[in-house]
């Protein structure tokens, strides 16, 4: 039996996840098996394989006679997401803090540093992928076999919300982006120092810079019309 090179499906599964996370692969979209396998030079079975481990991550849907189908982004979907991640990011946050080992504490300090350059350079995809990976530590800090899967899940769809609506040419976002750099700064101190509950409400807060970010990009106040008022022109 001829083994194929394990880089090969790492380099496939790690690429993958990037495509979906950065929406190169568009939610609802079907994968091409045999484009992937000659992409990454594996075979078929390997291939399955790494679709599975990617189906219990979240990041596809496996259906039968149909194949792998990148995570679609339904209208439940963003509201099950809208309702679940300040629930979760607060529990994510207090576990951290309670658990937080020093090796993790400087993975998460050398990943922040990565957020800031992506952040000063305008780099859209990087931004997306430090700020998934920042969060993503945070939740093997909580080491927390029921959370982790639903963590996964919404950094899967955060991250894809935020290639929707994150425009850096946008010039009234860059005190936003400056108070989410802010915040990771002070997740890193509050997990040091084992504050839970300074860590669960900065996650709420977190949360809600987030929120508020992508409300104003699906309702911006350009596009805002008093209710009941009656255009001049009107007869």
């Amino acid at each position: 039996m001829i083994r194929e090179p394990k880089r090969n499906k790492l380099n496939c599964l790690e690429d993958l996840r990037r495509r979906i996370l950065t929406e190169a692969l568009e939610p609802g979209s079907y994968l091409d098996e045999t484009e992937i396998s000659e992409a990454y030079g594996i075979s078929r079975p390997p291939l399955r394989e790494l679709l599975r481990q990617l189906a219990g991550e979240g990041y596809v849907i496996l259906h039968e006679n149909r194949g792998a189908q990148v995570a679609p982004m339904t209208h439940k979907t963003l509201r099950n997401f809208f309702i679940a991640a300040p629930m979760i990011y607060a529990a994510i946050g207090r576990l951290a803090a309670q658990n937080a080992t020093t090796a993790q504490i400087m993975r998460l300090k050398d990943t922040q540093l990565m957020f800031r350059a992506a952040i000063r350079d305008g780099n859209t995809e990087q931004r997306t992928l430090t700020n998934e990976r920042f969060h993503s530590i945070m939740g093997e800090m909580a080491d927390n076999e029921f959370l982790m899967p639903s963590l996964r899940r919404l950094l899967i769809d955060h991250a894809r919300i935020g290639m929707i609506f994150y425009n850096t040419r946008r010039p009234e976002l860059a005190d936003q982006r400056a108070v989410a750099v802010e915040q990771h700064d002070q997740f890193i101190r509050l997990i040091e120092e084992h504050d839970a509950d300074g860590c669960a409400d900065l996650a709420i807060a977190h949360w809600e810079l987030s929120r508020a970010q992508i409300e104003s990009f699906v309702a911006p106040a350009s596009f805002f019309v008093p209710l009941g008022r009656v255009p001049d022109s009107m007869p």
